[in-house]
């Protein structure tokens, strides 16, 4: 099945149900096992379809909000099935994945992301670092410097904090 984006994944649900009303169970369908199982085969498709597998922070999705799904699985079994006189115990979902032909570029797609996200943290903080490390200097009187001197220190804090490699120093003799 595909989920809200249209990726092909494989899902999976666990349904535990109990007979609350058994002449209802008997007498308003055939065979209430089997229907019970119709209906907990359709709704991991539903709950698929409209959440993405992963998404944004902001965003529900199917990976991610495990809970949250598991309460609208169980909602969506129970609103089927009430008629029959089965209460839903429990609904979760027992297995999520990729379907095996995007399975790879799922993954190398979730791994970008994850190198941006962490890039970004790393930049943000590097940009607060450098800020701070001006305040500093000019509230302290350590050194001044004028605005291109400023932008080269800036420009070299960045490159050290955000850099993947150690620092090299690098001893300056003098101004030319």
């Amino acid at each position: 099945m595909n989920d809200l984006d249209g990726n092909p994944i494989e899902i999976a649900a666990i349904v535990v149900y109990r007979i609350e009303d058994t002449a209802q169970a008997v007498f308003s369908v055939d065979d209430y096992d089997k229907f019970v199982t119709t209906q907990t085969e359709a709704a991991p498709r539903n709950l698929a379809s409209r959440h993405p597998y992963d998404g944004h922070d902001d965003q529900l999705t199917l990976r991610r909000n495990t809970d949250e799904m598991a309460r609208e699985l169980r909602a969506e079994i129970q609103s089927h099935i009430a008629r029959a006189g089965v209460v839903i115990e429990d609904a979760k979902v027992s297995h999520l994945a990729y379907a095996p032909e995007i399975a790879q570029a799922m993954l190398q797609r979730q791994q970008a992301s994850a190198i941006v996200a962490a890039r970004t943290r790393i930049v943000e903080g590097a940009v607060g670092m450098v800020q701070l490390a001006l305040e500093k200097l000019a509230q302290e009187g350590v050194v001044h410097l004028d605005e291109e001197r400023k932008a080269q220190m800036v420009a070299n804090l960045l490159v050290v904090l955000c850099g993947e490699r150690s620092a090299q120093p690098v001893v300056s003799a003098g101004t030319t």
